[in-house]
């Protein structure tokens, strides 16, 4: 079955991530430009679900390319995750003449559009909007170089206490699978090491940074800890430091959600305006169910199912630049 594609529906899912409203700015731009009407889903999945859609002109995206958040808002939605709810969003749809979905979000995001397009025959096409970096097939995400930027000032601060105090300060960043956050802010805030989940199922990661002699040459440490569960998160590895090695004035700085607001930096501005528009393109030659992604600089398309489904790895090179650069 062939769509011919009138009126498309955008929404933003899952966390957050500064760029998303330069994303919405462009794909509804680039809608109109093709002559393509634009209904805005609020809430998500969830304002799918309970009919929060208004039709939005040119004007509606002005002036909130440099804005943080989503003006759409997002939500969490588990009835989107029953098929009743899932038809009800499609009886939505129709309703309000919507012929295809822009999804903005993370792999929760891409999850539930891959089902929705299998069980109705939608046409969707999805862009990464989420500051962990850890979807499979781009290069980068809508968010992260923002929230890579807002920890490498907030660690720049705390460098001056712990130089100050000549103290240990962990501090801990978002990634809950994925250490891109943690491995490259330690690497351009000049921090000694960085914690992260890709290589705690391979080696004791604390034991290690001890046993090489990390604080040799200096009077304070700054070590970056991704929050997820396979490294203890910052808190716990403090409390383990301190038991195991009471020498040293252990200090927990948890960075929180100061890394998913603020506005956007200049790459990602470009980055989602770039794929705002390469969505729309992607919808006019009639693909479906694909991710928009960025590699090597040029927009590429990648299949829901890889995009979900396959680890994207860290670049284990990284963690030895890091290694030599801390002595």
């Amino acid at each position: 079955m062939k769509y011919e594609i009138k009126c498309i529906g955008i929404l933003t899912s899952g966390g957050d991530a500064p760029g998303m409203n330069a994303a919405i700015r462009s794909v509804t731009r680039a809608a109109i430009f093709n002559g393509i009407r634009v209904k805005a889903i609020y809430r998500g999945y969830k304002g799918l679900i309970s009919n929060e859609i208004v039709e939005f002109q040119t004007q509606n995206v002005s002036n909130i390319i440099q804005q943080g958040g989503t003006i759409l808002k997002t939500a969490r939605s588990t009835e989107f995750r029953t098929a009743e709810g899932r038809r009800t969003a499609y009886e939505n749809m129709r309703a309000n003449e919507i012929d295809a979905l822009i999804v903005i979000g993370g792999d929760g995001t891409f999850t539930g559009a891959r089902i929705f397009a299998q069980e109705f025959n939608v046409p969707i096409i999805g862009l990464p909007g989420t500051i962990d970096n850890d979807l499979y097939g781009t290069d980068s995400t809508i968010g992260y170089d923002t929230a890579l930027n807002t920890i490498i000032d907030a660690v720049d601060k705390i460098r001056d206490t712990a130089s100050s105090h000549e103290r240990l300060f962990f501090i801990e960043v978002m990634g809950r699978d994925a250490g891109f956050l943690a491995l490259n802010s330690a690497l351009a805030s000049g921090a000694e090491a960085a914690i992260i989940p890709e290589r705690e199922t391979k080696v004791d990661q604390l034991e290690e940074l001890v046993r090489n002699g990390f604080r040799k040459s200096k009077n304070s440490s700054i070590v970056i800890v991704a929050e997820s569960e396979l490294t203890g998160g910052a808190t716990g590895l403090a409390e383990r430091m301190r038991s195991e090695h009471p020498e040293y004035d252990v200090r927990v700085t948890i960075l929180g959600h100061i890394q998913r607001g603020g506005s956007p930096t200049a790459y990602d501005r470009i980055l989602a305006s770039r794929m705002g528009v390469a969505a729309i393109d992607a919808l006019l030659d009639e693909q479906r169910s694909i991710m928009i992604g960025i590699v090597n600089d040029k927009i590429v398309h990648v299949p829901f199912t890889k995009a979900i489904k396959d680890d994207k790895p860290v670049d284990e090179s990284l963690v030895g630049v890091l290694q030599i650069l801390s002595i």
